[in-house]
């Protein structure tokens, strides 16, 4: 074993996901980036062995109840680690959305503003004063009676219940009932409570109407079935549900995302009248602090709240409060969020932006000799605000912690005090680590793909920027931070959209989502997940699991036994394996813990039954097939031309190491962006027409070789006569785009004008631009830069229209 004293993390013969067998010395106290392709094992290093090491030994010392439970959750697959310290993870997953959870929560700096509010608010006369709970909607004492604390009221209505009222009950007419057997038996307890369910519902009374739709009563009735032929129902006990409570109590309580959807088609939301929509108690909105009540600050920018708290208020715990909530919120400011308000709910937030969230308030916490994971902290961040993170780095690192970061942004890497670089390539042509020492030493690796990103800083290519098909018109666009915003996007181009975090972007290209002029067909590529279960994959979102199956029910095997092709889906009771019910793995329930997940005890994950793995093609079973990564199953396919197509689709866009059965659960949204764009470029192939492709930040967690991949894959869909656009910050991209639309000039309030728009080569020499000098660094020794023939294209005009001096004319 190696001394207390050691200043290395020690890592020996890790073997977790494809890492081979890897041996490697990290330092602590200090900045490490982990680099290389997608799907090298960067992660697996960082962290499926070192975090997973950390957690593991932290569960062991925390409780007996559960260690006994943790050993079933298994250790990493690594030899040993020595020197590790306790180790907190920041990643960009996201857990269960909740309206309830907010900036303010995450942070919590609502908790501080809600002690302000109690301890130094002005009370009206004579009230009492009320403790911070009374100030919190999420608790029965601060929650507006009438709305719950959700700031919304929902109603329906007899028109959103019964959308034809032509039909009777048995038929159909309450579309709001659930399906199946549970809608059968209401309709049963109606008939038994004497109400008419074969007359046309406009032919009941309005007061039996009312009753069926809007009661709150539950009466329980005998029921007797109608006998079917061949079936025997007994009577039972029947209770009475209104259509009403039924779809409140299924859109506040199901954890089913299907059920509360279709629950809310018979809602309509409008803010609460008690609350006005501020989800508090009346006695906590009559509370002020600066003159506002606590809503009302909660709904300001993060940046003007600050603002608003600067007081030379007499009262020394005022000043004590203020000064620390002022404080807190500079570290979320100084990491690019500061046009946040405290009452932004968490789903409605970027992964990088929760990611920077949970950093900022870790900045805060104090916690010295931890080693904290990070995974990619830069995502969706403007190059300008990825200076602002490494300070905050820097800041963790010198109060006494190791940060180990996975990271593609080279300003992150080249700052980097120690780089681990894993390759060579991805899948089990990856697993090694090449590079392990400071950043420098990379450029003697030779098979290393970062090497040739992070030195020879090449400048990017003069490519000919092609000229528009026609012009695409937006807005006026007022929604957010977007005040009658206006812009033109050229047709048959390639387009990127740019601006700092929170200038804008997201929502103007989300505003491209009705029908336009002279597009035929809009197809929008977001990072949302593929599925929200285990149970969605990249086989069956990509349709390849059908044509799998179709092979395995074609072998001789299968025919002799009979087998269909649902004996192949882990769907499906038949093929699976029952203990699990073909999910792979089982829940454990941890007390106090989140529950976790562990290998099935029977099948040890393989998801089906003994006797469907008896079944092969080519001499791999089923299970083994949807374990291959996209790449060995392009060799194992080659001549199954339905499957091939998907595979080299896959691979076109840089996904060849991830496996077919990769649960979408363990996705990255970049990940599950790049598979829904497969699909495209699969069907682009078959398809005449022009399409416009809209992708939001595409190169999220890809490598710079990845994004060179990706980009062939979407200059190839232009040169076919469709357009893209693309919002992103990745300059390289954005240097070989044909127009660039840059909004600014800052986030939040001080954003969501076009700053400039152009050609590439104008907006890098725009002066009002924050993209501009950035992009400029990209033209460097191309024969581009200061002065050339330019005038500053591409100023803003200060009204939300950039004019750029030589854009082509054109009729609109």
């Amino acid at each position: 074993m190696h001394s207390p004293h050691d200043p290395y993390v020690r890592v020996r013969g890790a073997r977790e996901h494809n890492l081979r067998n890897v041996d490697v010395d990290i330092p602590r106290d200090a900045l490490v980036v982990f680099t290389g392709v997608s799907g090298s094992g960067k992660s697996s290093l960082a962290f499926g062995t070192i975090y997973a090491e950390a957690q593991r030994r932290y569960f062991e010392s925390v409780a007996p109840y559960a260690r006994r439970l943790i050993h079933q959750v298994g250790a990493p697959r690594v030899g040993e680690i020595s020197g590790l310290p306790p180790a907190v993870s920041l990643e960009q997953r996201r857990s269960a959305p909740s309206s309830r959870s907010s900036v303010g929560t995450v942070t919590t700096l609502s908790n501080s503003l809600r002690m302000l509010f109690s301890r130094a608010g002005s009370y009206p006369p004579g009230a009492a004063r009320l403790d911070s709970d009374s100030f919190s909607p999420n608790t029965a004492a601060g929650a507006c009676p009438d709305c719950h604390g959700l700031g919304l009221i929902h109603r329906t209505s007899e028109e959103l219940l019964v959308p034809d009222p032509s039909l009777s009950i048995r038929e159909g007419a309450i579309a709001a009932w659930p399906g199946a057997w549970q809608g059968k038996n209401l309709r049963d307890v109606l008939d038994a409570l004497g109400y008419d369910v074969d007359r046309p519902w406009r032919e009941l009374s309005q007061q039996d109407r009312d009753w069926i739709l809007f009661t709150d009563e539950q009466p329980v009735v005998t029921v007797h079935p109608v006998r079917e032929a061949g079936r025997i129902h007994r009577p039972y006990q029947g209770t009475y549900t209104g259509a009403r409570r039924y779809v409140l109590h299924t859109f506040a309580d199901t954890k089913s995302q299907a059920l509360r959807a279709k629950a809310e088609r018979f809602l309509t939301s409008a803010p609460c009248p008690a609350c006005g929509g501020s989800r508090l108690r009346p006695e906590a909105l009559a509370v002020t602090f600066a003159g506002r009540t606590i809503a009302e600050l909660s709904a300001l920018p993060l940046a003007e709240l600050a603002r608003v708290l600067r007081t030379d208020d007499p009262d020394p715990t005022a000043r004590v409060l203020t000064d620390d909530l002022r404080a807190r919120i500079a570290v979320v400011t100084e990491l690019g969020l500061g046009y946040l308000g405290l009452d932004r709910t968490t789903p409605t937030l970027s992964g990088g932006e929760l990611q920077r969230l949970r950093l900022a308030t870790q900045l805060r916490s104090g916690l010295f000799g931890v080693v904290y994971v990070l995974d990619e902290p830069s995502a969706g961040l403007h190059p300008a605000d990825a200076e602002a993170l490494l300070v905050v780095l820097d800041r963790l690192k010198a109060a006494g912690n190791s940060v180990f970061v996975v990271e593609h942004h080279l300003d992150v890497v080249r700052r980097a005090d120690w780089l681990v670089d894993v390759g060579p390539a991805a899948g089990t042509r990856g697993g090694l680590v090449l590079h392990s020492g400071p950043p420098a030493g990379l450029a003697e690796v030779a098979d290393s793909v970062t090497r040739r990103f992070l030195f020879a800083r090449e400048p990017a290519a003069v490519r000919e920027v092609r000229g528009p098909s026609g012009w695409l018109k937006l807005g006026p666009v007022t929604r957010h931070n977007l005040n009658a915003l206006e812009a033109e996007l050229p047709l048959g181009g390639f387009t990127a959209v740019t601006g700092v975090s929170g200038s804008g972007k997201s929502t103007l290209v989300a505003a491209i989502t009705e029908e336009l002029p002279g597009v035929e067909r809009l197809v929008t590529v977001d990072q949302k997940p593929i599925g929200r279960t285990p149970r969605s994959n990249l086989a069956t979102y990509t349709g390849l699991f059908d044509v799998v199956r179709k092979l395995f029910t074609a072998t001789d095997e299968a025919k002799a036994r009979g087998y269909r092709a649902g004996r192949f889906s882990f769907n499906v009771a038949g093929g699976r394996c029952e203990t699990c019910q073909g999910e792979g793995f089982v829940s454990v329930e941890l007390l106090f813990l989140p529950s976790t997940y562990t290998p099935c005890p029977d099948c040890r994950g393989a998801r089906y039954n003994p006797e469907t793995l008896q079944v092969t093609h080519r001499g791999l079973n089923i299970a083994e097939v949807l374990d291959l990564t996209v790449e060995a199953a392009a060799d194992f396919f080659a001549d199954t031309p339905a499957a091939a197509r998907s595979l080299r689709a896959l691979l076109d866009v840089g996904l060849g190491y991830l496996r077919l059965g990769q649960p979408a659960t363990e996705l990255s949204g970049g990940e599950a962006q790049r598979i829904k764009l497969a699909s495209e470029l699969q069907r682009a192939t078959t398809r005449r027409g022009h399409t416009l492709y809209v992708l939001d930040e595409p190169t999220t967690g890809l490598h710079p070789a990845d994004v060179e991949v990706l980009m062939r894959q979407l200059h190839g869909l232009v040169e076919a006569g469709n357009s893209v656009v693309v919002v992103e910050h990745d300059m390289s991209v954005v240097a070989g785009a044909d127009w660039v639309l840059d909004l600014g000039p800052g986030g939040g309030e001080a954003g969501g004008l076009v700053v400039a728009e152009g050609p590439p080569r104008e907006v890098a020499r725009c002066a009002g631009s924050r993209t501009a000098p950035y992009l400029a660094r990209e033209f460097a020794g191309a024969g581009a830069g200061a002065g050339g023939d330019g005038d500053g294209t591409g100023t803003g005009t200060g009204d939300g229209h950039g004019t750029g001096t030589d854009r082509p004319s054109h009729p609109l």
